[in-house]
């Protein structure tokens, strides 16, 4: 899993059915530090994540699929949670 900051949607005209009725956001993945690392990947929404939130994203394939309750699709991330707070001990 993964820390990152939602920073936008993407809308598909066209698209694998999977996708119908969810919501795919941009997320920039988050660094031990909180900032952005420079990489990017487009989640599937589970939770109901916006723009601006820091989620924790499961960037694992067959994981994402199993948490959508798919075996098979052209899944690999969603969003699993949205954080309230991150400490470092």
């Amino acid at each position: 899993m993964k820390l990152a900051k939602v920073v936008g949607t993407v809308v598909s005209t066209i698209e694998a059915p999977i996708f119908t009725e969810r919501k795919l956001l941009v997320c920039d993945v988050l660094d031990a530090h909180g900032q952005a690392d420079g990489s990017y990947v487009i989640a599937v929404d589970l939770v109901g994540a916006g723009a601006g939130e820091t989620v924790l994203i499961l960037d694992e394939g067959n994981s994402a699929r199993q948490m959508l309750g798919v075996p098979t699709g052209p899944v690999r991330t969603v969003v699993a949670g949205i954080v309230d707070d991150v400490s470092h001990g």
